[in-house]
Order: structure tokens, then C-alpha cells, then sequence
């Protein structure tokens, strides 16, 4: 299987894992040896960027919330931005998006930044884990864009992505969150 380094991994119906349900994940890593890594788009917390991280205050904007990024390491503080130069980046997932370097100053990436979102904990697979659940058709494969990772409204994000798919993607983009309350 090629690297889904750079797609959106969203959820399927079927996937009722409460870490992953309605979620949408960027694959940041993916290989067939070291497995799959990524971050959950779609799981704002009630927690300020100021109150948890202020030192990653200056990335963001006034009243960012802190994302759950996935349930692996929730201690871990992972920062995605859009960066004017793609060099500057830890790691580059696509479209000039990538991971703040750890060792850099919070200052020197905002001036270097279009835009950035702070997440705490991120999501793993393991070697082979992520192409079983894909046969399992757990998740759907979609393009990234960058409006996906800094989107307003990240709770609306599955329902988005799946909508402006077209055809039977977007019929199942109006699926409500419990189909028993239809």
C-alpha cells in the first residue's frame, strides 16, 4: 500500500471506538515497517491554548482551544501550522502543513506561520494495524486540505469532509450522530 502520508483518514459508521467516532485524522506518518501516525482534527477541548500551553499562545488565535489529538501519549504537545517556508518545519504532511520542530521558540514559528493548532496526544497504529482496519472499511480515505486542519467549526469537520465528497459520501455526511433519534 502507498503512504497515506497527508490524507484524511475519517471515520466510518461502523466505527464506534468512542477515540474515533465522527473523527477525522490526518495521517502525519505512514509507513509499512513503522505503522501509521496522525492527529485527530475533529476533537476540540473546552481548554484555552493560554490556560494550558501560554507559551504557545503567540501561534495562535485569541481564544484557540486546545485539540485532543488522539488517545497516545495525552501528555505529548504536538503544534500543526501552515508555514510560509515548508523548511521551517519539523515535518512537512503536505501543502507547506506540518509539525513545529520541538527544539524551535514559539515567537520565531509564529512569525513564520500562516496558522497553527495545539494538540495534545495524537493517534498510533502499529505495523499493519491501519491497513487492517481500512479492510475492515473502518475508515475512508480522503485528499487533505488545508482548511481541514484549521477549520472554524472542527466539531462540524466529519460531516464536512464527508459532504463535500458528493454522491453516497455526502448522503452519509447528513447520517445524525445516534441514527436511533432519526
Amino acid at each position: 500500500m502507498d503512504s497515506l502520508r497527508g490524507h484524511l483518514l475519517v471515520a466510518s459508521p461502523a466505527l464506534v471506538d468512542p477515540n474515533f467516532r465522527r473523527s477525522v485524522v490526518l495521517v502525519a506518518e505512514h509507513t509499512e515497517e513503522g505503522g501509521a501516525m496522525g492527529v485527530v482534527l475533529s476533537r476540540p477541548s473546552e481548554t484555552p491554548v493560554a490556560e494550558a500551553a501560554p507559551m504557545l499562545e503567540p501561534l495562535v488565535e485569541p481564544g484557540a482551544l486546545v485539540h485532543v489529538g488522539g488517545p497516545v501519549e495525552p501528555g505529548a504537545v504536538l503544534v500543526v501550522a501552515e508555514f510560509e517556508d515548508p523548511d521551517a518545519a519539523a515535518v512537512v504532511v503536505f501543502d507547506g502543513v506540518g509539525f513545529m520542530p520541538g527544539d524551535s521558540e514559539p515567537e520565531d514559528v509564529a512569525t513564520a506561520t500562516r496558522r497553527a493548532r495545539v494538540f495534545v496526544g495524537y493517534a498510533g497504529w502499529g505495523p499493519g494495524q491501519l491497513e487492517a482496519e481500512l479492510e475492515e472499511e473502518s475508515w475512508v480515505v480522503l485528499d487533505a486540505d488545508p482548511s481541514d486542519v484549521f477549520a472554524d467549526s472542527s466539531e462540524d469537520l466529519w460531516s464536512t469532509v464527508l459532504g463535500r465528497q458528493g454522491g453516497p459520501l455526502a448522503l452519509l455526511a447528513t447520517m445524525p450522530p445516534d441514527p436511533s433519534m432519526n
